[in-house]
């Protein structure tokens, strides 16, 4: 799509995502989802400064179809979800880039159910903001829509997450990096509430300080946090707090896929993990599936993104699935990745089983990883490369049951991802480099 990506519509604001982008998805959604009845549609956003405007655009052009629109302000992109579906929401819109820069934003479309939205909506919107003329009608008089505060459906998104947990947090010393996005007005507050000793870092957004050396995609800045405070967990979260990292006792980074790994286990233990299945993505670590084959727990691999774990686990009813990158789905309590959850579960998983994560996480050897993303000028050109592809074979040959590589488009970025899994990280860059040599020498990479 020209558009919508595998995580909604996303980029630069006001350069390839601009306010009448926003007011169109608006006028569009107010009237689709309002043929029938008037339009409910809640919106959340992130902390990064276009985040504002993109919410006043959103409302006008929701409004302007008849929607009535509720806001729940600065919130976690789960949180979204979370209130649609259970408070009767047509759809709802997070207003966020996730783990970008801040000068990046997309929108996030949830449907009804608390899913993303269906990819043949999201056609027909592109369709509408491409239209030379503007087919939908104006609403008039009583019909046109209004502005909600709507504050409490964050307040009772924070009383779920609190009645999730299974024990007190006292004595326990967490550290959280809210990575100046959207957890900032959620986790700490839940983690007191809990009895925790919480020191929290990643708490003072500015409007261009989101994911700004801190969050989940800087993780040494909460290792070093935890190690300096001899703190007993810590995790971080991306921008919109639909993603959890961990670390543990000793400094070290519990992932995506050794959040898996624990969860799991500890799931399949209490006879949680349906159809003893855990959904990983083609990213995770071969340590994990070689982990999961020594406990008996069985697993399927998807595309990346979430929302093909989530499509993949809600056709097979497993419980449990995510990503490398944190972004994990427990299906007893949410439909979508949830920062604040994760870190709730992996709490629920050490105070059960009485130790710290670096012991529970001792059968799980990772496997060293090198990821590299190559901006190239044509994705599918670059990636359906003969030569290319002759390049990836041979490093798959020389790597046997030791390694793997794997290639594949990014889908919000002009870029081709290549990552090897090999016994030791200098093996991994030799193979990654010899790939990346053969798109340059071909011409695909673009410079700069």
């Amino acid at each position: 799509m020209k558009y919508f990506g595998t995580d909604g519509f996303r980029g630069e604001a006001n350069v390839d995502l601009n306010v009448v982008h926003a007011y169109k998805v608006g006028r569009f959604l107010g009237w689709y989802y309002g043929q029938e009845h008037k339009a409910r549609i809640v919106i959340g956003k992130d902390t990064r400064r276009s985040s504002y405007m993109f919410e006043d655009a959103l409302a006008s052009g929701l409004t302007a179809s008849g929607a009535d629109v509720y806001l729940l302000h600065v919130t976690p992109t789960p949180s979204v979800s979370y209130v649609v579906r259970t408070e009767q929401f047509d759809c709802g819109i997070m207003i966020s880039a996730s783990h970008n820069p801040y000068y990046d934003n997309g929108l996030k479309v949830i449907n009804g159910n608390g899913h993303k939205l269906e990819a043949e909506v999201e056609e027909k919107i592109e369709e509408y903001i491409d239209a030379p003329e503007d087919t939908i009608p104006l609403a008039t008089r009583d019909h046109i829509g209004c502005t909600v505060d709507y504050a409490i459906g964050r307040h009772r998104y924070i009383g779920y997450l609190m009645s999730l947990a299974t024990r007190s947090f006292k004595n326990v010393r967490v550290g959280l990096d809210c990575a100046n996005g959207s957890s900032y007005s959620v986790a700490k507050g839940v983690f007191d509430a809990l009895g925790a000793k919480t020191f929290a870092i990643g708490m003072n957004p500015d409007g261009t300080n989101i994911n700004a050396g801190c969050g989940s995609t800087h993780i040494d800045n909460l290792q070093k946090y935890v190690v300096e405070n001899n703190l007993d967990v810590g995790f971080a979260y991306d921008g919109d707090a639909d993603r959890c990292l961990a670390i543990d006792d000793k400094g070290e980074i519990i992932d995506g896929d050794a959040i898996l790994y624990l969860c799991g286990c500890y799931m399949q233990e209490k006879g949680e993990l349906n159809n003893h299945t855990i959904v990983t993505t083609v990213m995770s670590n071969l340590g994990l599936y070689k982990a999961l084959d020594k406990k008996g727990i069985a697993y399927e691999k998807t595309a990346v993104g979430d929302k093909y774990v989530n499509a993949c686990m809600t056709e097979k009813g497993h419980s449990l699935g995510g990503e490398q990158s944190g972004h994990i789905i427990f299906s007893k309590y949410a439909v979508t990745g949830d920062g604040v959850l994760t870190s709730l579960m992996l709490m629920e998983v050490m105070l059960e089983k009485k130790q710290r994560l670096s012991e529970l996480r001792k059968e799980l050897k990772i496997y060293p990883q090198v990821l590299k993303n190559v901006r190239v000028a044509d994705k599918p050109a670059a990636i359906n490369d003969q030569d290319v592809i002759a390049a990836t074979e041979a490093v798959e040959k020389a790597l046997g049951s030791d390694g793997r590589i794997l290639l594949r488009e990014s889908g919000t970025e002009p870029v081709i991802r290549v990552m090897v899994e090999a016994g030791t990280e200098k093996l991994c860059e030799e193979y990654v480099d010899q790939v990346i040599e053969v798109l340059e020498k071909k011409g695909h990479v673009v410079k700069g």
